[in-house]
Parts: structure tokens; C-alpha cells; sequence
């Protein structure tokens, strides 16, 4: 094994940490007799030499060898190396990616072609691998199959021809995942294969197996999904969570006898294989004793993608249907090792620690991606789960309901309600799962509200988290209900203003609730005046500040000047700014401090100038005393400087007439969020609405992220005419079932809220709630 590893100049190659010499002992560590050493050389592959997808010439070295691990029966844990090879060799370029390729990213992207060219080219082996002894192997050899093939017509026919002998329920699953996959890849397949899947989703005798079949159906052909998909789904997962586990969540059908297919399709009178050309010989027939469906004759299709045509391939070979080892009886056991692959392979046997059907989470996230914009169907898919007796299920119900409201609107009043009533349960893993969920939602929360303030009072050692390596947080529980505006939260919050370090996040929390946080003002205030201004002043004070700010509390004027006065050197522009906002929000009850607002006015050209200003403005009315500052600001280098100056001159309204030239001359600035913000103020500062709207809807389709800004100024202007292109654009914004700032793969704590406000804003943009009119 690995003939002419060391003639490879590894030590002239490179990968994420370094120099690539240290490359043959992670490939030979691969095929070592320790466990610990195999799953060590596994994190190194990934964590250097495929660091995050990347693939280096070092990563392209390596795949000779690779394949040489992956086709040796005596190494161990194979499974693992054919999904590092699918990984390398599975990256799609397509022509959209090829268009957006700068020069830095040239070489990157030619390792990618070379990787995927490489791979593919040996892909045959993964054939040969389908049926191997290693469970672990036939667990990843299928969706390797589908994602590197070239000739996926073949890729079908050996996936269907397994199954029935497969003995393993989570290898069968992972071939019917392959054969979704296939059809993704390869669109004229996708009826062909909707089919088959319609097929198992009816007939299987697994109810993982038919649950596996439905939730590929809705991924590549949703249009073959049963009309009433919700309760066949909650039938099967009632049947696995009823089905004995030792038997992989299955019962063997009756009088199938010990010839019955694991899994397969009883044959049926009118089971009748498709008719056509066919241009590959037929496989040969299974076993009798298999008792399968029926594979189809393969059709002729188009070269698809980068699939060659297919034309006098070879005949599949039928699959013997020796017995074959379980997953539980083969599968190697793993060894706790402190690396990144060892932690997280620890962490998902807590997680599926006493399912009975672990997989079974997965296959539910796969059926709501197909069902996508189905939110009803969804929503009441996961309110039968959420009334499961089966924890585990319930678990995977709140997280899957956070996922679904995070990216879709809808009315989920029922399901908020449901998430809410798992707070009481003893398991703490579902209580905290849904006290997670329902701090993102803020008001729709409100189903829950009891449900929140009742978790609150009885888990007063939740209200404060702490963590080794920062501040202590909030507990979500407290976020939850404080989003919601709702008082109950006041003691718990009390609390935490009483300990030694002050949760960084208590000042936004009394935001959130407004007036009925006023009681906190006092011990805010002292708070503040006890902080100690030295380099971790910042750390101390803001989340005070933010408090006191959110109350417009006045009285706080002394204690804020204390620390606007004594800012430190480190991070002390940042604890300027939160001091100034303060005042600012304090209004005139801050009046003494107009001496220091001043001086800080007369520094112009500067960040804390403009700051300031809007300060002053807010405290004092001087409209003169802050001109010059804000006019200085405008003209700044720093793009950021410039927006302040603009939202600071907005606020000035026809006081701050003058500056309407300038501020015309922004709206065709490179940079979007200004070109808003000076439409914004230009509006403010003249009343012009007709610039102001062209800019503000051009702004909107550039940029998803700038709409509540948008139609913040649009609910200000109002009423929006109808038949208006501002019209047009709100009502097709309420219409959309997608959250407009829903992203796949990532998300932000408020971005549920920011979407809600959207919403609200928009609709009264249009009740004509507002001052003016648009044209």
C-alpha cells in the first residue's frame, strides 16, 4: 500500500496550517490497527488538508492514495474515507460560480475541477463497494455513487437492485437518500426516480424506509407527494415509535418467510415495468427468493450536465444476496479521542442516546426542505410531533419549528403555543430547546407567555448563564419573556442588575420592555456610578448604559457624565458613543449637560463631534451650535462618519434646509446605505419626496437587508397612493411567504423580528398611517 508516497515532494506543497510534509503520516495513520490514531489522521485530513471544503495541491496528492485505503478490506473505518472522497471530489462549479471567479480564486477553482476529474474518474470502485462487509462502508458508498458517477442510470438500477437484500435499515436509508440525490443532480431522471420513490413511500415494509421515500420524494419530484402527506407521515413515525427496536424500528411482514426482502416491495399484478427503447442489457434477474419489485428497463436518456452519454456500458451485475454484516454486528467501535471528529462523533451519541430510530430526526428535516413553501402542511406536520409521547421526537419538533418560522411566514400561533408547553417537561434538553426557540420570536412568542412566566419562576437558577471564557448572558427564558414586553420578566432582570458582573445583554432586555422596566432606573443608575473606568470599563458599563438609555432616564445625567468625562484610552471611543446616545435619548432632563456637549461639538471632522451634535440637538433644540459639526461630518472619508452626519441632519428636519444640495449629491454614491440614508434625510430636511422614493425602491431591490429602513421612511411619508410603485412593492412584499431576510445555511437572533416589523411597517405604509403624501 501507498507505493510512491514518498516520492510525492509533499514538503513543497501546502495545506491550511503549513507546509504539507506531515501528509504521508496522517495517509498512514488512516490505515493503522490503533483507533484512535485512524480518527486522528481522519481530523488532520480535515482540519488541514481539506480545511473547510478547500482543496490544495497537497488534497489532489492525495487521492491516489486515498482510493488505495478505500478498495483494502483490511483497513478499518473505511466508511469514513469514502466521504472524505466524496467531499473532495463533490464540489459543483457551475457556470454562475465560473462567471463570479476573480484572479485570486483562479488557482482555487482549478484544484476543484482536478479534485471532481480525479475522484470521478475512479468512482467505479464505490460499485464494488455497495455490498461490502463493512456496514460503515455500504453506509457511505451510495450517496458517493450518486454525487461522483458518471453514468447515473447505472448509478439507479444497482441502488434499487440492493435494496431488497440489504440488511441494514440505515444503509437501506442512505440508498434511497442516493437515489434523491441522483435526481438532483440529474433532472431528466427526476420522474423516473419520483416514480420508484412513489413506489417504496407506498408499499415498503419499513416505515422508516416509506418515511425515507417521501421525504426524497419532496426534495426531487414534491408534485408525487400524497395529498394527504401530513397524516401519512404522522401514521409512520406512530408505527416506528411503536415497532420493536431490536428489529431496526421494523416488524417482518407475515408470511413472508425467511426469504422476504428486507424492506422491499411485494410484487403486484399490476407492478408492470415501463415500456420504451432501451439501449444497456437488462441485469440479470434476482434471486427468486428475493421476491422484489420489478427493476424497470432502463430508457435512454440525454447526456445530462457533464454525464457522458450512456451507451454500451456494461450490464449491472446482480448483487448475491449472501448475508451480510449488521450495522450493530460490524461496525467498528470508536474510541473517545479529544479531536474535533472524535468530539462531535460524542456529541451525536448523546444526542441519539435511547432512540430508537436516531435517523428518523433527519429524515423529518429532509421532508420539510422539500416541502419548502408548504407552511401549512408543515406546521401541522410538526404540531402531531409535538404532541408525541415520544421526548426525542419532540425535541427534533421545537428545533425543526424554530428553522421553519425563522425562514417562513405564517400563522403559527398553535404551534408557538405547543413549543411553549414543552417548558414544563422534566427533560431539560426539550425545555431549553424550546425557551431557545421562543426567545428568536420576540411577539409572536405571546402563545407561550404563561408558559415562559411559569419556567421563570420555578428555574431561578436559569435566569443568569455563565461561561469560562466571557461575560454571563441572559437566560433565554428571560430573553424570552423581556422580548415579549412582558413585566414578569422585571424580577429576574432585578436579579441579575445585583450580581458581581452585570449579564452584558440586560440593557437590551429593558428595552424590550419599555415602561414596565422603569423600576430598574434606580439600580441601573447605581450600577453606573459604581463602575470603575479603567480598560475594562466598556465591558462594565454599556449594557448599564444601554438600560438608562432605553428609559430615557435623566435623573441618570451625573452618572453618565462621570463616564463620558473618564472615558478610558482603551475602547474609549466606543464608550463615548454609548454615553452620547444616552443623553441624546435623556432629551432636555439632560440639560447639564450642555457645557460638554459643546465642547465635544467644536472638535469637527470627528467621529465623536457628530455624536455630539445629534446629542446636543436632542438636549438643547441649538440648531446653529450643530450645523457646522453635522455639515463637517458629511463631507467625512469614512463612509460610516458620512451616514451619521445624514441620519443627525434628518433629525434637524427644515432646520436643516441647506444641507439639501449636499445631500442630493449622495444619492449617487457607490455605497447603498448611504445613498439611503441621504435620500432618507434629504426627504426630512426638504420634504422632496419624488428623489427620495426613486432612490429608496431602487435601494430595496438591490439589497433585501435595507428594507425595514426603507419602509420605516415609507410609513413616515404616507399614505402610499395606490397603484404607486411604492404601493406595488409593499403589497408584493406582504404577499411573499418568505421572510425577506431568510438566508439558507445561517441566520441572526432578531432577524424573525426584523422581518415581523417589516411587515408592520409595510401595512401601515399603506393604511396611510403617517404624515404627507408620496406621489
Amino acid at each position: 500500500m501507498f507505493s510512491g508516497i514518498d516520492e510525492v515532494d509533499w514538503a513543497s506543497m501546502e495545506h491550511a496550517y503549513g507546509p504539507a510534509d506531515d501528509v504521508p503520516e496522517l495517509l498512514r495513520g488512516l490505515a493503522s490497527d490503533d483507533p484512535a490514531e485512524r480518527e486522528a489522521a481522519l481530523d488532520g485530513m480535515y482540519g488541514a488538508v481539506h480545511h473547510q471544503g478547500d482543496v490544495y495541491a497537497c488534497t489532489l496528492a492525495c487521492i491516489p492514495f486515498l482510493f488505495e485505503l478505500v478498495v483494502d478490506p483490511g483497513v478499518q473505518d473505511r466508511g469514513g474515507v469514502v466521504e472524505l472522497l466524496t467531499s473532495i471530489g463533490g464540489f459543483d462549479l457551475d457556470e454562475d460560480d465560473e462567471a463570479e471567479i476573480d484572479e485570486d480564486e483562479i488557482e482555487g477553482a482549478a484544484n476543484y475541477a482536478m479534485a471532481a476529474a480525479a475522484v470521478t474518474a475512479g468512482a467505479g470502485v464505490f460499485f464494488e463497494l455497495i455490498a461490502d462487509e463493512d456496514p460503515g462502508v455500504r453506509l457511505a458508498a451510495p450517496l458517493a455513487l450518486a454525487t461522483l458517477h458518471r453514468h447515473p442510470v447505472r448509478v439507479l438500477a444497482l441502488l434499487r437492485e440492493r435494496l431488497p437484500v440489504e440488511p441494514d435499515e440505515e444503509v437501506r436509508l442512505a440508498l434511497v437518500e442516493a437515489a434523491g440525490r441522483v435526481a438532483l443532480r440529474h433532472r431528466p431522471l427526476a420522474e423516473r426516480v419520483g416514480k420508484w420513490l412513489g413506489l417504496l413511500a407506498s408499499r415498503a415494509d419499513s416505515p422508516g424506509l416509506r418515511l425515507a421515500a417521501l421525504a426524497q420524494l419532496a426534495r426531487c419530484s414534491p408534485d408525487g407527494l400524497p395529498g394527504d402527506v401530513v397524516p401519512v407521515v404522522s401514521g409512520l413515525l406512530r408505527e416506528m415509535r411503536s415497532a420493536p427496536e431490536e428489529s431496526g424500528g421494523r416488524e417482518e411482514p407475515a408470511g413472508t418467510g425467511t426469504g422476504a426482502p428486507p424492506g422491499g416491495i411485494p410484487a403486484r399484478e399490476d407492478d408492470e415495468p415501463e415500456s420504451g427503447p432501451d439501449t444497456t442489457p437488462p441485469p440479470a434477474p434476482a434471486p427468486a427468493a428475493v421476491g422484489s419489485e420489478p427493476v424497470e428497463p432502463i430508457e435512454p436518456v440525454e447526456p445530462v450536465q457533464a454525464v457522458e452519454p450512456v451507451q454500451a456500458v456494461e450490464p449491472v451485475q446482480p448483487v448475491a444476496p449472501e448475508p451480510v454484516a449488521s450495522a450493530e454486528a460490524g461496525r467498528c467501535e470508536h474510541v473517545a479521542t479529544p479531536t474535533l471528529v472524535g468530539q462531535l462523533r460524542s456529541l451525536s451519541a448523546q444526542e441519539n442516546a435511547g432512540r430508537g430510530t436516531p435517523w428518523a430526526a433527519d429524515l423529518l428535516r429532509t421532508l420539510h426542505v422539500g416541502l419548502d413553501d408548504r407552511v401549512g402542511d408543515r406546521t401541522a406536520l410538526l404540531a402531531d410531533q409535538l404532541r408525541s409521547p415520544d421526548r426525542h421526537q419532540r425535541i427534533d419538533a421545537v428545533r425543526m419549528s424554530g428553522g421553519l418560522i425563522r425562514a417562513w411566514r405564517g400563522p403559527y400561533e398553535e404551534l408557538v403555543a405547543l413549543v411553549g408547553e414543552q417548558l414544563a417537561d422534566p427533560e431539560p434538553r426539550l425545555a431549553e430547546a424550546a425557551s431557545h426557540v421562543l426567545e428568536e420570536l420576540f411577539g409572536l412568542a405571546a402563545p407561550a407567555a404563561d408558559a415562559l412566566a411559569a419556567r421563570l419562576a420555578a428555574d431561578p437558577g436559569g435566569w443568569v448563564k455563565t461561561w469560562a471564557g466571557g461575560p454571563p448572558g441572559l437566560g433565554s427564558t428571560v430573553k424570552a419573556l423581556a422580548r415579549l414586553g412582558d413585566a414578569r420578566a422585571v424580577p429576574a432582570l432585578a436579579a441579575a442588575l445585583e450580581r458581581e458582573q452585570v449579564a452584558h445583554d440586560v440593557g437590551f432586555a429593558v428595552g424590550c420592555l419599555g415602561a414596565a422596566a422603569r423600576p430598574l432606573a434606580g439600580v441601573l443608575r447605581r450600577r453606573l456610578a459604581d463602575v470603575e473606568l479603567d480598560e475594562n470599563a466598556y465591558d462594565r458599563a454599556s449594557p448599564l448604559l444601554a438600560g438608562l438609555t432605553a428609559l430615557r432616564a435623566g435623573e441618570a445625567t451625573p452618572e453618565v457624565l462621570r463616564v463620558l468625562r473618564g472615558a478610558p484610552e482603551y475602547r474609549g471611543a466606543w464608550l463615548r458613543t454609548a454615553a452620547l446616545r444616552a443623553l441624546g435619548a435623556f432629551g432636555p432632563a439632560a440639560r447639564e449637560a450642555v457645557p460638554e456637549l459643546r465642547a465635544l461639538v467644536r472638535r469637527p471632522g470627528t467621529a465623536s463631534a457628530t455624536e455630539a451634535a445629534e446629542a446636543l440637538w436632542a438636549v438643547s433644540g441649538d440648531a446653529d451650535a450643530v450645523l457646522p459639526a453635522l455639515i463637517e461630518g458629511l463631507q467625512s472619508d469614512q463612509v460610516h462618519d458620512r451616514r451619521s452626519a445624514a441620519v443627525a441632519l434628518g433629525a434637524l428636519g427644515p432646520r436643516a434646509a441647506v444641507v439639501g444640495p449636499r445631500l442630493r449629491g449622495l444619492l449617487a454614491h457607490d455605497e447603498l446605505w448611504l445613498r439611503v440614508d441621504a435620500a432618507i434625510a434629504l426627504w426630512e430636511v426638504s420634504g422632496r419626496t419624488r428623489e427620495t422614493v426613486a432612490v429608496l425602491l431602487t435601494a430595496w431591490e438591490q439589497n433585501r437587508h435595507v428594507r425595514v429602513r426603507v419602509a420605516e421612511c415609507l410609513a413616515r411619508m404616507g399614505p402610499v397612493p395606490e397603484g404607486s410603485a411604492a404601493a406595488h412593492v409593499l403589497r408584493s412584499e406582504l404577499v411573499s411567504v418568505r421572510r425577506h431576510n431568510a438566508m439558507d445555511g445561517g441566520y441572526g437572533s432578531h432577524d424573525i423580528h426584523e422581518d415581523e416589523k417589516l411587515l408592520a411597517l409595510c401595512r401601515q405604509a399603506l393604511r396611510g398611517a403617517g404624515k404627507g403624501s408620496t406621489p
